[in-house]
């Protein structure tokens, strides 16, 4: 790692740590994950977040009905 670290020119193999670590943050990747394991949770992300807008929606319409059967109807 310093040897690596010593070519690039940056100095300490701590440094050369921290920029792989923040690399990692910055593509979305944690280490101890695999690209398919970060794909995975952001596609389960996006599902989750259709799935949050689609009950805001179905909440509305239930409203709307709720208050179309407490309004009084004439009989036609």
């Amino acid at each position: 790692m310093q040897t690596v670290a010593d070519k690039l020119g940056i100095g300490s193999r701590e440094t050369l740590r921290n920029w792989v670590k923040q690399h990692e943050i910055d593509a979305e990747t944690r280490p101890g994950t695999t690209t398919d394991e970060s794909a995975q949770l952001k596609a389960l992300k996006k599902g989750n977040a259709e799935l949050k807008r689609a009950n805001e929606i179905l909440k509305a319409a239930a409203s709307v009905f709720a208050a179309e059967l407490d309004r009084p109807h004439t009989p036609s």
